[in-house]
């Protein structure tokens, strides 16, 4: 039986040094954005979770790791994190779990999920604001076909 491979994402604390690259590349094929900023690796492992922690272990002391993920989401739509933290942030991170009476992962899994939903709403709400604010001086037809143009001009081309 084949062992499954699975895509992470790096997102690297700064930019590395060629030398850097170079010798982490050694580890294990890794493909670099061009401000080497991001990383991307195929991973085999027998689940996502054991390739985050296969990543982590192996390339850990040699880049200057933020956080990895997983490149596409699981069957449920989630992509995994994996985040190591200095030992007095996850100290709070652990007291703050205790006292709402939930492991750490499960607290930090439910923070960020009201996190991200408060950004959508806000990011919504930001919209809304704008779409009235340009109401206010012309017309839904108008508007809508000035949308239009907008989202169909490609970076380039000549205008119709």
């Amino acid at each position: 039986m084949t062992m499954p491979h699975h895509a992470l994402d790096i997102t690297l604390t700064r930019p590395l040094t060629p030398a850097e690259l170079h010798r982490a590349a050694r580890t294990m094929p890794l493909a670099a954005n061009h401000d080497t900023t991001h990383l991307l690796a195929v991973v085999p492992a027998k689940t996502p979770g054991k390739a985050l922690n296969r990543l982590r272990h192996q390339t850990g002391g040699l880049l200057p790791i933020d956080v990895i993920t997983t490149h596409y989401p699981d069957a449920d739509g989630k992509i995994l994190l994996n985040v190591a933290f200095p030992p007095a942030t996850h100290a709070v991170l652990q007291a703050a779990a205790d006292s709402a009476g939930q492991p750490p992962r499960l607290f930090l899994e439910l923070a960020l999920h009201r996190a991200l939903a408060r950004h959508a709403g806000e990011e919504a709400e930001r919209l809304d604001r704008a779409v009235h604010n340009l109401l206010a001086h012309t017309t839904a037809p108008h508007l809508l076909a000035a949308l239009g143009r907008a989202l169909t001009r490609t970076p380039g081309a000549t205008p119709c």
